[in-house]
């Protein structure tokens, strides 16, 4: 068989690319990465002998997992020598994403590439364990094995309270309101006692270099940066769903966006996350 011509088989990509996005990012965590990552498939794909691809879709995936796999091996020795908490780049969206919210990809860091990798693709992309083990070159057993390790790591982080929408976004909201103008009965009458507060500025921007924990650290944290917002005030920019948690984007004084996504159990926010790192804010521009 001939290969499609290189249009036919850009056409043919394209559709694929969100997809592909999707996988990228929930292996990598960073948009830029995930990005590169679809590209470099893209460029294979465009140099591959397309006229043995029975299913171009299935290539395409198997393709960009392993390229996400050997990019995973430098990134982890990046997350060490990191300043302060990491968080992942945050995906903003107008509907609430189930499958993989923050608080999964977080703990997804703690798991091998493999494990992760096997976790995706069966438990969240519906791959059979059969198209799992070609695509890492694993006979189907370890990867069942993999996944059922992973699955079992993960399990605690799976939401325990569901929340309607639009609820959670009228949360968020209010958070945003009552942190900015300083109303600490507000904003403390929606914390758990067990609250914490995960910001991530990369050393780039101020931020707490470690968790903040316990609804007292939390709340003292916010009164002093109500002082802040008095002097030089953030703009509320959009309310969404920020991987998968109600949050909202603002534009703060220096210019830059901020992200804070809020993690809610049984109507209170049991985790706080602030994304300040302006490398992981560039695609929201």
């Amino acid at each position: 068989m001939t290969s499609p011509l290189p249009e036919d088989a850009a056409a043919a990509f394209e559709p694929l690319r969100p997809k592909l996005m999707r996988v990228a990012y929930r292996m990598l965590g960073s948009v830029a990465d995930a990005e590169d990552m679809v590209q470099e498939a893209f460029i294979r794909w465009m140099r591959a002998d397309r006229g043995d691809v029975r299913e171009p879709e299935a290539f395409l995936r198997r393709t960009v997992t392993r390229l996400c796999l050997d990019q995973l091996k430098s990134a982890r020795h990046q997350r060490e020598t990191y300043i302060g908490p990491w968080l992942p780049d945050p995906l903003v969206e107008d509907n609430e994403e189930e499958d993989v919210t923050l608080p999964l990809m977080l703990a997804l860091e703690r798991l091998s590439p493999l494990e992760r990798a096997a976790f995706l693709l069966h438990d969240v992309f519906g791959l059979g364990f059969e198209e799992v083990a070609d695509t890492l070159q694993r006979d189907p057993a370890t990867c069942r094995q993999l996944a059922g390790r992973a699955r079992a790591h993960v399990r605690e982080t799976r939401p325990r309270f569901q929340m309607e929408k639009q609820r959670g976004l009228a949360l968020a909201e209010a958070f945003f309101a009552a942190s900015r103008s300083g109303d600490m009965k507000a904003l403390g009458a929606m914390l758990a006692a067990d609250v914490s507060l995960h910001a991530d500025g990369g050393g780039k921007r101020p931020a707490a270099g470690k968790p903040i924990l316990g609804f007292d650290a939390v709340m003292k944290v916010h009164e002093y940066l109500a002082t802040v917002f008095r002097e030089n005030s953030s703009n509320l920019v959009r309310v969404g769903f920020i991987n998968g948690l109600p949050g909202f984007i603002t534009l703060e004084p220096d210019g830059e966006f901020s992200t804070t996504a809020l993690e809610i159990e049984d109507g209170k926010v049991a985790a706080i996350y602030v994304v300040r790192n302006p490398d992981k804010l560039r695609h929201l521009h």
